[in-house]
């Protein structure tokens, strides 16, 4: 039996290791999903918009039917004395009783029933709960197309950072073979110290280049694993290479999509905005109108000599009350008029703000579009020219070799393909950003 487990074991663990790493493999889509829903901005943001779910019903509570209870109890330690005229206990004219009334001990229970019949303010209050609730829910949207493009720049800062590391690899094997080769040239007295020097020139500065992108990797990989809600230590795999996800990312039609302005989230909240100024307004003018409510109550009154209340049998004497109570505005020199002047000149500016915003949307439409349309031409640009340099690097590498170009000659050749490279990735990286922030002022 032991030895059936134990074959278990071994055929089960290769399955189990995969499971695990690939609970911790995404894709840029898979990694935005994930994000969306365990990134600590936008649980906050799903807090809030259920906050504001209950926040409106505890206004609309507030104007519905409201029991209440009461229970006092009194104990006189010493009871007052009052001092009647003798003549009502056959006494002197003249003269005076000393009485005391009731008992020591009484207690009192009442409920009441409260309800608003009319109030303005109310009214606009519940008013302003809705137009809360949908702030609530575009704060939210908002805060998810953040954290969505928080998470593509992390991913592709990953890739890029993973990509140079590759590269720079490769550009430090190749000067390691040159460097050994001109070392044992110059050995046997058939080059020069100079050639040496420059490549041990171009190998440290490589080297400390790929120092820091060996850094940048872990550092870039941690922002990633914050931006998704991971542990920053977790060992999350990128299934998506920066040349694969940038072509991805490439879709020209975009930019011919039909933008709504109400589906941009910065209109939708500075309509919100709007909103709130309106009924502010509104909340200022109900101040004027009548208040009028209602209540009803029934209690009991019960009295003894000592705390006897609680016992079967107690008599307990009953009450019972109905009331309206109205309020009337009638003057508050002027100080309603002038809240309600504040509160409409706060629209007038919302109003003002939400046509500046208009225009700030449109033109930051047209300014994404052109970051994009640039990033693709770039990104196209430097794929030609990384061509171009790799062509020319690898031309001096073998005239270096037959003694026909200098070693600064092909210093150079290797710098410009150096810069070309990062060139070429940062342009992969800006293709990706410029398209996030295009579908994010399209709200695609």
């Amino acid at each position: 039996m032991q030895k059936i487990n134990l074959v278990l074991i071994v055929l089960l663990l290769p399955w189990s290791i995969l499971s695990q790493d690939s609970d911790h493999s995404y894709n840029l889509e898979e990694a935005v999903g994930y994000a969306l829903e365990h990134n600590y901005s936008a649980i906050n943001a799903s807090r809030d918009l259920v906050d504001a779910q209950k926040q409106k019903w505890e206004t609309i509570a507030t104007g519905l039917p409201q029991i209440s209870g009461t229970v006092n109890y009194q104990n006189q330690l010493k009871q007052q004395v009052v001092q009647l005229p003798g003549e009502i206990a056959g006494g002197d004219p003249g003269t005076f009783v000393e009485v005391v009334f009731g008992q020591p001990q009484q207690m009192i229970a009442t409920g009441t029933l409260r309800q608003q019949i009319f109030d303005g303010s109310y009214i606009v209050g519940v008013q302003a709960t809705r137009a809360f609730l949908d702030f609530s829910k575009n704060n939210k949207e908002k805060t998810d197309l953040e954290v969505r493009k928080a998470v593509v720049e992390a991913y592709g800062n990953v890739l890029l950072a993973q990509e140079s590391v590759s590269i720079l690899e490769k550009n430090k094997e190749t000067l390691d073979k040159n460097l050994f080769e001109t070392e044992k040239v110059f050995e046997n007295g058939l080059g020069d110290e100079e050639s040496v020097d420059q490549l041990k020139i171009t190998l440290s500065s490589i080297e400390n280049q790929l120092k820091n992108a060996l850094r940048l990797e872990k550092i870039t990989l941690q922002m990633l694993n914050l931006m998704m809600g991971l542990s920053i230590d977790s060992p999350t795999v990128l299934t998506e290479d920066l040349d694969m996800l940038t072509k991805k990312q490439i879709a020209p039609s975009l930019l011919d999509t039909n933008f709504v302005m109400e589906n941009n989230i910065d209109y939708k909240l500075v309509y919100n905005l709007n909103e709130q100024r309106e009924l502010e307004l509104k909340l200022a003018k109900s101040r004027a109108l009548p208040t009028l409510n209602a209540f009803i109550n029934y209690g009991g009154q019960s009295f003894g000599d000592d705390f006897s209340f609680l016992r079967s049998g107690q008599q307990w004497f009953g009450f019972s009350t109905f009331g309206v109570d109205l309020n009337v505005p009638i003057f508050s020199s002027l100080g309603r008029s002038a809240s309600t002047q504040r509160a409409k000149i706060a629209f007038e500016k919302a109003k003002t703000q939400l046509t500046e915003t208009q225009e700030q949307i449109r033109l930051q439409l047209e300014s994404a579009k052109s970051d994009y349309i640039l990033a693709i031409e770039e990104y196209g640009t430097s794929k030609e020219n990384l061509a171009l340099a790799e062509r020319i690097e690898g031309k001096n590498q073998i005239k270096y070799t037959e003694g026909l170009a200098t070693s600064f000659e092909l210093r150079q050749a290797q710098t410009q393909l150096y810069a070309t490279q990062q060139e070429y990735l940062q342009s992969m990286v800006n293709v990706i950003n410029r398209k996030t922030a295009l579908e994010i002022v399209l709200n695609q």
